[in-house]
């Protein structure tokens, strides 16, 4: 019976990194094959394939790696799956992680003078609780092994980071509560370009308290 539950929960992981794919394409955040999606599952995690369009996964290719990388079943997977990988080795808790080059994310990625300890500020509640402190990590060349070292030195202390000239890289409990938080990173990124030659007011400590005590908000 165990074995049909676990083979029953990777189909369904299977069929919602597909959704997500799709939802994600439909939203203009994963132009041509860019971006990546990855799940936790029973012996080890699914990972979307190379050079695959998010907007057009068939769930049965999607690639089953074993936590020693090595291909069980499905197509072979993005080359950027180190990114991954570092946050499931540094984060227990982590379920899903998502990688995209959506554009207002990967916008602010190539600014210059950002807060290296956190590229946005706390404009909402809603960017605090879902995302927290967002690091941004310099640029690599894209397949670079170094990323997912640079990465795995922020895992354990934050949920998301943002990689220069690229894009952002989120983990969650969830592949639902990553798909929520990098949602909300790219519409507070929209809002910080869109905000960008004002005088914003951000969230002050007492009200980052309120959210920490409530919600439990990394920040």
């Amino acid at each position: 019976m165990s074995h049909i539950n676990t083979h029953s929960e990777e189909n369904r992981l299977r069929e919602e990194i597909s959704e997500i794919g799709r939802a994600f394409r439909q939203l203009g955040m994963a132009p041509g094959t860019s971006g990546n999606i990855s799940a936790k599952c029973e012996g080890g995690w699914l990972m979307t394939p190379t050079n695959a369009s998010l907007g057009a996964l068939d769930p049965a290719e999607i690639s089953m790696l074993d936590w020693d990388g090595n291909l069980l079943s499905g197509k072979p997977p993005t080359k950027e799956s180190f990114l991954h990988r570092a946050f499931y080795e540094s984060r227990e808790e982590a379920g899903g992680v998502i990688h995209l080059h959506s554009t207002y994310a990967s916008a602010v990625s190539c600014l210059r003078g950002l807060d290296e300890r956190s590229c946005l500020p706390p404009i909402t509640p809603y960017f605090v609780m879902r995302v927290g402190r967002l690091p941004l990590l310099p640029y690599f060349q894209p397949g670079d092994p170094a990323m997912g070292a640079a990465v795995r030195e922020y895992a354990p202390d934050y949920s998301a980071v943002l990689l220069a000239n690229h894009g952002p890289v989120v983990a969650g409990k969830t592949l639902e509560a990553a798909r929520n938080a990098i949602e909300e990173l790219e519409e507070t990124a929209r809002l910080f370009l869109l905000l960008k030659d004002q005088q914003i007011n951000t969230l002050d400590e007492s009200q980052i308290e309120g959210l920490r005590q409530q919600f439990g908000a990394r920040w």
